[in-house]
C-alpha cells in the first residue's frame, strides 16, 4: 500500500468500507436475499424458500444458462483469437497506424452496445450473409463488443515483454513461427488466460446488443431475467440472477488457476 502512516491506512480502509459496502456489497447480499425469500413487505425480503431455485432446475432455465455459457465462450475464444492476432500485427505498424487500429478496436465500445446490435442486424439481413435469427449472430455481437478488451490485454502485454527472449531464440536459427509458437505465445500466456476471463465475464452479463438481436430458440440467461423481473417475478428474477452471477465466477476461478500455474511456467 502506497500510504506507510497507521492512521492513514485507517482512513483509507474506512473509506473503502463505507463506499464498497454500501454501494457495492449491500445490493448484491440484497439480490442473494430476495433470491431466497417469498414475499418483501418490510426493509428486507423474507419469507425463506428454495422455491425459485427449484423452478430453475425444472424449468428453462437451465437451457438459457447453457445458452449463455456457450455463447460466452464462443465470443471470448473468438475475441481473444482476433485480439491477439491483432495485438501481434500491430507490432508491426507505424504509431500513426497503430493508433487507427486501435481507434477500430474501441469503437464498439465507444458507442453503446444497442447500436452495435442493430448494426449487425442491418448487416446481416441479407444473402450473402444472412445471420438474422440464428444463433451465430448473438456470438457474433458478443465478439465484436469483447474484443476490444482482448486487443488491449494482449497489447499491453506486448509492451511489457522483454524483447531479449525473442531475440536470442531468432539468434539461435529459430524460424519466426517457431519463435512465436514457442516463446512469445507461451511468455503471453498469463495476460491471454485474463483477456479470455475478463471477455467471458463481459459476454455473460451482456444484455442491450443481445435484445436486439437474439432468436427465441437462443435466449441468454440475461435476457430471461429481464423478461422476468419485467413480468413482476422479482424474486425468481433475483434467482436467475444469483445462478448467472455464481456460474460466472465459477469459470473465473477456473480460469484465474490457469492464469496462475502460466504464471509460474
Amino acid at each position: 500500500m502506497l500510504v506507510h502512516s497507521k492512521g492513514a491506512r485507517r482512513a483509507v480502509w474506512t473509506v473503502f468500507f463505507v463506499l464498497f459496502l454500501p454501494i457495492f456489497a449491500l445490493p448484491l447480499l440484497v439480490v442473494v436475499a430476495a433470491s431466497f425469500a417469498s414475499n418483501w413487505s418490510g426493509a428486507l425480503p423474507s419469507g425463506p424458500t428454495t422455491a425459485h431455485y427449484q423452478d430453475i432446475a425444472r424449468g428453462d432455465s437451465l437451457e438459457a444458462l447453457a445458452t449463455s455459457l456457450v455463447t460466452a465462450v464462443a465470443a471470448s475464444l473468438l475475441a481473444l483469437t482476433a485480439g491477439t492476432w491483432a495485438a501481434l500485427a500491430a507490432q508491426r505498424l507505424g504509431p500513426r497506424a497503430r493508433r487507427v487500429l486501435d481507434g477500430l478496436f474501441v469503437l464498439p465500445v465507444a458507442v453503446p452496445s444497442v447500436v452495435v446490435g442493430l448494426s449487425l442486424l442491418v448487416a446481416f439481413s441479407r444473402p450473402p450473409l444472412l445471420l438474422n435469427g440464428t444463433p451465430q449472430i448473438v456470438v457474433v455481437a458478443h465478439t465484436v463488443l469483447v474484443t476490444a478488451f482482448a486487443y488491449q490485454s494482449v497489447t499491453a502485454a506486448l509492451a511489457r515483454l522483454d524483447p531479449a527472449y525473442e531475440q536470442s531464440a531468432a539468434s539461435l536459427g529459430a524460424r519466426p513461427a517457431y519463435v512465436l509458437w514457442r516463446v512469445k505465445l507461451p511468455l503471453l500466456l498469463p495476460s491471454l488466460t485474463a483477456a479470455a476471463g475478463l471477455c467471458f465475464a463481459l459476454s455473460m452479463g451482456e444484455l442491450s446488443a443481445t435484445m436486439m438481436i437474439y432468436p427465441p430458440d437462443w435466449t441468454p440467461l440475461p435476457v430471461r431475467i429481464f423478461a422476468t423481473t419485467d413480468r413482476g417475478a422479482l424474486f425468481a428474477g433475483a434467482a436467475l440472477a444469483v445462478t448467472l452471477l455464481a456460474a460466472t465466477l465459477l469459470v473465473l476461478l477456473a480460469v484465474s488457476r490457469i492464469r496462475t500455474k502460466a504464471a509460474y511456467r
